[in-house]
């Protein structure tokens, strides 16, 4: 005989199957019901046309409310990094994946993947090298001295390239200036509390080539100061970064799908490329 259990295991272990059903997800996202859906306890009618795609981003990631001025710095953010051109690792991928035959869905997946440690993960590793700044602020240190010892730490572990600094195409990355001025204003009107910013400046001008020159914050930089002072944790950085990039991607693959064209490679083949193996000649 099949009977019930009070206490249902998380597992849907020892428990009515009906029961065992409902309990194998768990979300405090979304509830639907017939003729009904909540998105965090607000029903969807009454997010519809009230809401704009940042705030609903927002909602969905978090149990808070964003300010205006903060939802507004949100989006200059997504904004900033939809696209960088179709040499960029991810637009360049989906866009010969549509060539090659792949749908929008699989192009846009494409790119989407090659979004890791090396493309796409800068500002994840920058906020969390932000994050030991702050936190040597908050511990009594000095904002050079928590600057200094954070970027030391982290050289130490990861080696001299500090993520977030430096561009290898523009001298000074204009995503970047723009978004640190946008994140100074706030701070002054006291829309945010400023110490990312703080530590983020403070890296810059610690930051100098042999000649002396200042390493210049770049995009990576200056999301990563921004999710930091609207209270996002370190891992979301690159999921948003990915969430605003699959724009681009999505518009480069449909350009292409409009272009047409076939196998176009990354680059012309008249180009060519480098052999190495066996019979090839060491000083070409």
């Amino acid at each position: 005989m099949t009977g019930t259990n009070d206490n249902p295991r998380p597992d849907g272990r020892d428990t009515d199957p009906a029961t065992a059903a409902r309990q194998w997800w768990r979300t405090g996202i979304i509830d639907i019901q017939p003729g009904s859906i909540r998105i965090k306890g607000a029903p969807i009618e009454t997010l519809i046309g009230t809401i704009g795609f940042p705030e609903m981003i927002w909602r969905m990631l978090r149990d808070d409310r964003p300010t205006p001025a903060q939802l507004r710095l949100f989006e200059a953010a997504l904004v900033s990094s939809v696209d960088h051109g179709p040499q960029a690792p991810s637009i360049a991928i989906a866009r010969m994946a549509v060539t090659c035959g792949v749908s929008l869905n699989g192009a846009m997946a494409s790119g989407v993947n090659v979004l890791d440690d090396i493309h796409g993960g800068a500002g994840e590793q920058c906020l969390a090298l932000y994050r030991d700044a702050v936190e040597r602020l908050l511990g009594g240190a000095d904002v050079h001295q928590a600057a200094s010892e954070a970027l030391r730490s982290f050289r130490n572990q990861h080696g001299a390239i500090v993520p977030g600094f430096g561009h290898r195409f523009h001298p000074v990355d204009p995503r970047a200036v723009r978004l640190s001025a946008l994140a100074a204003k706030a701070a002054a009107q006291h829309w945010i509390d400023g110490r990312f910013l703080e530590v983020a400046t403070t890296m810059q001008s610690l930051l100098v080539t042999r000649d002396g020159r200042t390493i210049p914050m770049n995009i990576d930089g200056a999301t990563a100061l921004i999710y930091g002072e609207l209270g996002f944790p370190d891992a979301l950085a690159r999921g948003l970064f990915v969430l605003s990039r699959s724009v681009g991607i999505l518009a480069h693959a449909w350009e292409q799908k409009q272009q047409g064209g076939r196998i176009k490679g990354p680059l012309p083949p008249i180009l060519g490329y480098t052999y190495t193996g066996p019979g090839s000649d060491p000083a070409a």
